[in-house]
């Protein structure tokens, strides 16, 4: 693993996991309120955009990673338009 693929993979885990603590509170208190739903949708698209980028490049750190945050942030997204 080269430097750069090491920097991204530990960049890709980081802010990858900064999704979960906002996904398991959603899923556990079903509140949404404070969360914006434009916010959401326009970062799940820039995700998926990210992921494509990812895969046209190969890139392994970042289509991982947008893989999760993907799934992550949709499901956030999910529950902001079913909870309100």
């Amino acid at each position: 693993m080269t430097t750069t693929d090491w920097i991204g993979s530990v960049a890709a885990t980081l802010t990858t996991t900064a999704f979960i603590p906002q996904a398991w509170k959603v899923w556990r208190t079903r509140h949404t309120a404070d969360i914006s739903l434009s916010m959401y949708a326009l970062f799940t698209l820039g995700v998926a955009l990210w992921l494509i980028y990812g895969t046209l490049l190969e890139s392994w750190p970042i289509i991982i990673a947008n893989c999760i945050t993907l799934l992550l942030a949709g499901l956030v997204l999910v529950m902001k338009i079913k909870f309100g």
